[in-house]
């Protein structure tokens, strides 16, 4: 058990303020897939186990398969995604890794994909959840084990 701060109680303000965000997200025109593969893909290459945790089980209960979860981390090499999703995957993992930038084929072709709403909303759903894995990371937020 992490002895760390607890965001929401330490500053209940920036706490709100994120869940502002988390609300936005909530509102867009995203679908829900859309919106699960990009917070269990940003939270794989975060490391941050309590956020995977959970958008993993949330995915499950939207429906998603667990072939595809399972594959999320070497989504290049399957067939399970479609173009969209595919759109979405490199964009998450470019935004997440952004100290490599966003390229210009990667942008271009969610771009084409995409309207510029829906593109804005994809990007700021992908900021959101690194905001989030940011403070599980730092704070060692920890899922809570099932006993089998």
């Amino acid at each position: 058990m992490s002895n760390r701060i607890k965001i929401n109680q330490a500053d209940p303000a920036a706490y709100k303020a994120m869940l502002a965000m988390e609300h936005y997200v909530e509102s867009t025109g995203l679908t829900v897939r859309h919106k699960d593969l990009i917070r269990v893909r940003a939270s794989q290459i975060n490391g941050c186990s309590y956020c995977n945790d959970m958008h993993t089980r949330e995915a499950r209960e939207h429906g998603e398969t667990e072939q595809r979860l399972y594959s999320l981390t070497s989504w290049r090499e399957t067939p399970f995604f479609d173009d969209q999703e595919r759109a979405v995957l490199t964009l998450t993992e470019e935004v997440t890794l952004i100290s490599g930038k966003v390229s210009d084929e990667t942008y271009n072709k969610a771009a084409a994909l995409f309207n510029e709403t829906y593109l804005a909303q994809l990007i700021m759903a992908i900021i959101t959840i690194n905001a989030w894995n940011r403070i599980g990371v730092a704070t060692k937020l920890e899922p809570t084990a099932e006993l089998v």
